[in-house]
């Protein structure tokens, strides 16, 4: 690890500037080498912010932050941003608890200006922030930047399209950064990123351009003759042709590592008015040849030697569900060829790698495009397929209309299977799985499933698989109980529930993952537990037994209470006229941090000895429920 004797001097933006601009690549190398050094100790994003050193050391030498407003789009490349705003001691916090984000947050410091963990939002911020400021008579500069993967999706080209036009005669002051690193978490897709890979037309054209203004600047009538053909011919060769269109003024592409071509291009463009667009060529991974040769692997690696690499570790680890639903996937595709799978951009997070290896013709990455992946769905749902849309409980929010318009009403049999769907760990708030079950549950035709286990999400799979109606089946990050997995594509009995455990007063209605806990609480307070595998359709039979042969009733769930499962057996308990006392667990009312998993749900209290807690705390008195080993004791 090298010392960081110039980046140890940055505690702002201002001691940056006081740099001269042959120091600036020295601090670019020391900052590169911190990111490094820092990720590799507590996990992270990696390739994207190794990508961005440059970048950003231009942006903050050029502008006047955090007067001028820099907007980031998904945040995951915003490691250097942090190091050179004031929180470089703190980078060792990073996604834990108590500890700085992964992504800008408003709350955390004055630089970052808008939070965001999702992408392509930063141009819609941007146009408000630089319309902002023209309303109040404010002379600041506004700067998104957005990389080339989050330009595939439409609120992107929804904010060029508002942010190039005039408003009341004005065009807003603001500056697009494209970040183009012909990647974004896997490998970009469709018509666009062809158009921005046509880098070498760009290039020729830009230096044959300039060659033949020198020789034509002295012949002004052949001069002009040229400028105005070549208004008609540069849209066969400059890729910012369509970004012109949108009317803004497009510069580049130059490269985005190159310090004495970013700073002074920058500087050009802050001075210009209306709407500028500057297109940056990097390279995730930049400076580490490791993560240069495998950016997926190492977007976001946990923790892991430098010097080494990301090493397999000695003993598999427990399958993940991810894993499982990628094996299931496989699987099924065998069985049913009228399996089509989906998944907008995220193939690796989403467990998809092998699908696509094995089945090229039915495996569509649509690219960060939501909303347009599941109306594709439904499209091919009409037609007799059976389309599997692989997403991020989080995610699917931003489809929520196509949800309802394109699938629901029309009760297509589309399969959603939701991964992270409940506690996310360092990711936090933004990528917390809280609200699919209540947002779900209130959509008629609609389906959910929540699998306790490996081997039960894979049933649940395949029972959503074979519906003729939309069916969402939610599992959580990361890994469970560690249940062998059978390879048999069998289903479970469709709306029921199981009792796994019988005891005596309280019964614990347990949905998803947070069965485990609940049975190790159980076996503390001889409660009944019963895994309960359907939040839509639900057992209500299983839930009216359970509440007349019981005292109370205790429903548990990873997902926030307002309109869950719990409250779905409450209505079911009002609507029988049943009383029976009831305690509702599960996330609660704001938004979960960042930070260890296993801490974050025990703090929740969703582990065992939270459940446990909470049950002794509503009903102990009026139960007289004891732990047994206080009456052994």
């Amino acid at each position: 690890m090298m010392n960081h004797p110039l980046l140890s001097t940055i505690d702002s933006p201002a001691d940056l500037k006081r740099l001269g601009r042959a120091e600036l690549q020295q601090l670019a190398s020391e900052l590169r080498d911190y990111v490094l050094q820092s990720v590799s100790k507590t996990g992270g994003h990696l390739s994207s912010n190794l990508g961005t050193v440059e970048l950003t050391i231009a942006l903050h030498y050029v502008f006047d932050t955090p007067h001028d407003r820099l907007v980031w789009d998904v945040g995951h490349q915003t490691y250097p941003h942090k190091v050179l705003t004031g929180r470089r001691d703190r980078l060792s916090t990073l996604r834990q608890l108590g500890g700085i984000s992964g992504f800008p947050r408003r709350d955390e410091s004055e630089y970052d200006t808008f939070g965001t963990a999702h992408s392509s939002t930063s141009i819609s911020a941007a146009l408000g922030m630089a319309t902002a400021a023209q309303l109040k008579g404010e002379n600041r500069h506004t700067v998104a930047i957005i990389g080339d993967g989050a330009m595939t999706a439409g609120m992107a080209f929804e904010a060029l399209n508002n942010g190039g036009m005039p408003h009341a005669g004005r065009v807003p002051n603001m500056l697009v950064v494209l970040n183009d690193n012909d990647m974004s978490i896997s490998p970009p897709v469709g018509a666009l990123n062809k158009y921005l890979a046509r880098l070498m037309s760009g290039r020729f054209y830009g230096a044959a351009r300039e060659g033949a203004k020198a020789v034509l600047k002295n012949a002004p009538p052949l001069f002009e003759l040229a400028r105005r053909f070549e208004e008609h011919a540069k849209g066969m060769v400059v890729p910012g042709t369509i970004f012109e269109e949108f009317g803004f003024h497009y510069v580049g592409p130059i490269d985005g590592h190159d310090l004495d071509a970013l700073i002074p291009t920058l500087e050009n463009l802050r001075d210009k008015p209306g709407a500028q667009f500057l297109h940056v060529v990097t390279k995730k991974g930049y400076g580490y040849k490791l993560a240069e040769a495998d950016p997926i692997n190492y977007h976001g690696p946990g923790k892991f030697d430098p010097a080494v690499g990301l090493q397999k570790p000695a003993t598999p680890p427990k399958p993940t569900f991810t894993q499982v639903f990628g094996q299931w996937l496989c699987d099924m595709a065998e069985a049913d060829k009228r399996l089509v799978a989906i998944t907008p951009a995220m193939r690796e997070g989403s467990g998809m790698v092998e699908f696509e290896k094995r089945f090229p013709e039915r495996y569509h990455d649509v690219g960060i495009a939501e909303q347009h992946a599941v109306t594709f769905a439904a499209g091919l749902a009409c037609e007799g397929l059976k389309p599997v849309v692989a997403i991020y409980s989080t995610f699917l929010q931003r489809a929520y209309d196509q949800l309802i318009h394109d699938v629901a009403i029309q009760k297509l049999p589309v399969v959603f299977a939701l991964d992270r769907a409940g506690i996310v760990g360092a990711d936090g708030a933004t990528h917390t799985g809280a609200y699919d079950v209540a947002y779900l549950r209130c959509i008629p035709h609609t389906s959910i499933l929540a699998p306790a286990d490996e081997n039960e999400c894979r049933q649940a799979l395949t029972t959503a698989f074979r519906q003729d109606h939309p069916v969402a089946v939610r599992y959580p990050r990361g890994s469970g109980a560690g249940v062998a997995v059978q390879p048999e594509l069998t289903e479970l009995p469709w709306g029921r529930g199981e009792v796994r455990r019988h005891g005596k007063r309280v019964a614990i209605l347990a949905f998803g993952t947070v069965l485990y806990p609940a049975l190790q609480a159980a076996e503390r307070l001889d409660a009944t537990v019963a895994n309960m595998r359907f939040v839509k359709p639900l057992d209500v039979e299983l839930v009216k037994e359970l509440a007349r042969s019981h005292e109370a009733i205790v429903t548990v769930e990873e997902g926030c209470t307002m309109g869950g499962a719990g409250s779905a057996v409450a209505e079911a308990l009002h609507a029988a006229g049943i009383t029976t006392p009831m305690l509702m667990l599960g996330l609660p009312d704001e938004f979960v941090e960042h930070g260890d998993p296993a801490r974050i749900l025990a703090l929740c209290g969703l582990d065992a000895a939270g459940i446990e807690q909470s049950v002794l705390k509503r009903f102990g008195g009026k139960l007289a429920l004891v732990r047994p080993a206080a009456v052994n004791g």
